[in-house]
């Protein structure tokens, strides 16, 4: 299958143990499961010259992400890391289901009892980098890429945004909404104002406007128009007293509201949902903006949006320019698992699993 190409510091390559955070408590094997620990303490007693081959796989059509962390890992906390073969495909490799994308060669004891770790690791980057990989897919169903911000920071916990972010990068996002989000790749945050801000202007979407260009004088003004449930009225204001100095509008209605364009225009209603973020309302607004001659203006949604809904969209010419996505994209549904295959060089595995050798491999040098 073909490959995603990502340049990282303008080149394709890993990053390295430098990039990553680990709990030292790694080595001590307090995040292994207690039978992987049993195992390799009866390994080193036992049969200590014994050398495996564990590879690692999952069940679906995916962009692989987590193999440098997982690398990285291996080199941190296994016994002889130097001594480990270690043979990977990279983060954006689009692989396939049962395609092997690690394989990892040496005594059990060296590394085996970070088995469960790996699998996580895999799992969670691969399905992030999927779901922002088939979002950006369904953005250009209708011919043209529309931006994707990755916006999952109060989707989980704050201590997986790094990883998090990098994994939407990989998959093809445009940007991210915090610092941590861009920390391994090297750039920063992106955003302009939360309905806290408007709040503290009490509900003066202008006022707030013009206190953030205020201070932020060098950024792109977007503004979000929905606090006052009445997007299409409040964009206009603020396109009124910014002309082209406005680039765009975010809304964000809740998926339980209706917008006061529907109320003031009842005749519209019962043949369409007119709740939340609609098609409805985002053709209304461009409209709007349209007539008075805002055309620049571009539209930003979020809001519950995710693959399947960004396509009927899409497919409906609707016309938003970007979308922001969060918490649908942190779904962890790509499973990945390790399996010792070889023993000695021979085959040697559970039953229905066997050794799977993948010419996309690439063998890995140790980093220290």
């Amino acid at each position: 299958m073909k490959e995603i190409k990502k340049k990282l510091n303008g080149e394709i390559e890993r990053l390295t143990n430098k990039t990553f955070k680990f709990d030292q408590r790694v080595k001590e094997g307090w995040f292994s499961a207690v039978y992987f620990l049993k195992t390799k303490e009866i390994a080193e007693k036992l049969i200590p010259d014994n050398q495996v081959t564990m590879q690692f796989f999952q069940k679906n059509d995916a962009v692989l992400c987590g193999s440098d962390e997982a690398i990285a890992l291996l080199h941190t906390f296994a016994n002889n890391p130097e001594d480990l073969e270690i043979k990977s495909l990279k983060d954006g490799d689009k692989i396939s289901p049962f395609e092997t994308v690690l394989t990892i060669t040496g005594p059990y004891q060296d590394f085996g009892f970070l088995e469960g770790i790996i699998d996580g690791i895999l799992a969670r980057r691969t399905s992030v980098a999927t779901n922002v990989y088939n979002v950006v897919k369904a953005a250009r169903t209708s011919g043209k890429q529309k931006p994707i911000i990755f916006m999952g920071d109060r989707d989980d916990h704050y201590t997986q945004q790094a990883g998090d972010g990098y994994a939407a990068f990989i998959g093809g996002s445009t940007a991210q909404a915090t610092h941590a989000m861009n920390e391994w790749w090297g750039k920063k945050g992106m955003g302009t104002m939360p309905h806290a801000m408007i709040q503290m202007f009490e509900g003066d979407v202008v006022a707030a406007a013009r206190a953030y260009q205020q201070v932020y004088p060098n950024d792109e003004l977007m503004v979000l128009v929905d606090y006052n449930n009445d997007v299409i009225n409040d964009s206009l204001k603020v396109a009124r007293e910014f002309g082209d100095t406005l680039k765009g509008v975010r809304i964000d209605t809740s998926k339980n509201m209706v917008d006061k364009y529907f109320l003031r225009n009842q005749q519209l209603m019962g043949t369409f949902d007119p709740r939340g973020v609609n098609p409805e309302l985002v053709f209304a607004l461009r409209k709007a903006l349209d007539d008075e001659g805002y055309t620049h203006v571009k539209i930003i949604a979020s809001g519950g949006f995710d693959e399947k809904r960004i396509r009927e969209y899409e497919l409906k010419n609707v016309p938003v320019d970007m979308y922001g996505v969060g918490r649908n994209l942190l779904n962890v549904h790509i499973g990945f698992t390790g399996d010792n295959v070889l023993l000695n060089g021979s085959h040697q595995a559970k039953e229905g699993r066997q050794y799977r050798p993948n010419p996309r491999l690439e063998a890995v040098e140790f980093n220290k």
